[in-house]
């Protein structure tokens, strides 16, 4: 909100409640631009009374600034094999709540950072805890996407988390006022795909830029930025328009970006090759080593996409969570409430399942529904009453926009597209 003020000081339009739904070219190839969805389309496709068309914004270029997992980002890496030669994409899912605290449990600025439990040693995650102003504390689980076990609930185990000793006692006596949830790119620095395409770039969490251990990335979004902008100055000095702005791309390996991320590179490989307590001493070690400007490790690969890390139901453990209490730990629809989550409930379903026999033959069947588990705002259920049973139904009105479904269906079966301009999660101060 601070930035979005500066911006517009200086000129900037900013459209909130407008989705990017398509991606423009011209008869090259060259991106021209975007266009934002239509808005008055009925659950059928027919328009409504209020049907308006979405706009064509058009520029000489189009920086792609969508997050982690953005739509539109996965189809310019499709078109354009920006991902050729880099390793596979990896991701977590990031969930967080924030608290009114009692005033005596509040120490303004205290950051608190925790790994491992309730996850097991084969599953990679950590939290974090922020105290803001305002006797306000920001709590926040991440867990790596590229989890074994089906049976894994990422919304359960971070209320599991808040029941640890040492942390529960920061929340006793307050009140929970908001909850959101959201993908993270954690491939780093061997999976950031080619960043420059014939008239766009990419930068931010679209490209890839978050630094795992330190569980930060919005300097390194900044950053890009800044990048972008200087080489986008030049191409607009030189009146050149809709052609590839390599400069970035060869600028960014250089850069105070390439720099962070290099030094970490190899600790979500290491960590996720070896389990906690092994794997995050190796990290630590081939980190410390990078600041002298060598590795033990070299650069290592991270081997398998999110998707296809889960294993069969029938050969994990399943995992009994206890029943929220309603104080301390919760359920996902009252925490979908406290997201201010709205769609037009009369629009299409922007939760695309491509085979839904394939659905229920791998999904269900071989897999046990993870869907109902890794979605942190109940969008997904089987549903094994009457005839037609088990029925795979999609509450799309609950979804967050994390992303999560698009990244780990393990038949990469579910498709997240933009819906109708304005729904979608309403987070205050998160």
């Amino acid at each position: 909100r601070f930035l979005a003020q500066k911006a517009e000081a200086l000129g900037v339009e900013i459209y909130p409640g407008f989705a990017a739904d398509e991606i423009l070219y011209d008869d090259t190839g060259a991106v021209t631009g975007i266009a934002t969805g239509d808005m008055g389309v009925d659950k059928s496709g027919a328009q409504k009374p209020e049907f308006t068309r979405g706009m064509e914004l058009r520029g000489r270029y189009t920086v792609f600034a969508e997050g982690a997992r953005g739509h539109l980002t996965k189809q310019l890496i499709a078109k354009y094999g920006l991902d050729a030669g880099r390793d596979v994409p990896k991701f977590g899912i990031g969930l967080k709540e924030l608290w009114k605290v009692k005033p005596e449990k509040h120490k303004p600025g205290l950051v608190q950072h925790a790994f491992g439990w309730p996850l097991d040693s084969k599953t990679g995650g950590g939290a974090f805890l922020y105290h803001i102003d305002d006797e306000q504390v920001v709590v926040g689980f991440v867990v790596h996407l590229n989890y074994q076990n089906p049976w894994l609930s990422p919304f359960d185990e971070f209320q599991r988390f808040k029941t640890h000793p040492f942390f529960r006692d920061t929340f006793e006596g307050g009140k929970r006022i908001s909850y959101g949830a959201r993908a993270i790119t954690e491939g780093g620095y061997q999976s950031v795909p080619k960043l420059s395409f014939p008239g766009g770039v990419l930068v931010g969490c679209a490209a890839g830029f978050v630094n795992v251990p330190r569980i930060k990335g919005s300097h390194n979004a900044v950053l890009s930025g800044i990048l972008a902008a200087d080489h986008l100055l030049d191409a607009l000095s030189a009146e050149r328009s809709h052609d590839e702005l390599a400069s970035y791309e060869a600028a960014w390996r250089a850069s105070a970006i390439g720099a962070d991320l290099k030094k970490v590179r190899n600790m979500k490989p290491l960590w996720s090759r070896f389990g906690t307590f092994i794997g995050i001493p190796l990290g630590a070690l081939d980190m410390w080593t990078n600041t002298f400007g060598f590795s033990l490790f070299g650069t290592l690969k991270h081997g398998k996409t999110d998707a296809a890390s889960l294993k069969p139901a029938k050969d994990c453990e399943k995992i009994a969570y206890p029943r929220p209490d309603g104080v301390l730990t919760f359920d996902k629809l009252s925490s979908v409430f406290l997201s201010n989550t709205n769609h037009e409930e009369n629009q299409q379903v922007h939760l695309v399942v491509k085979d839904m026999a394939l659905q229920k033959a791998s999904e269900h069947d071989v897999f046990a529904g993870p869907s109902n588990r890794y979605c942190p705002a109940g969008v997904y259920e089987w549903v094994e009453e009457g005839a037609d049973a088990p029925r795979f139904q999609i509450n799309a009105q609950n979804c967050v926009h994390c992303k999560t479904c698009d990244i780990k269906d393990p038949n990469q079966n579910i498709t997240w597209t933009a819906p109708e301009g304005g729904g979608g999660p309403n987070y205050p101060n998160m």
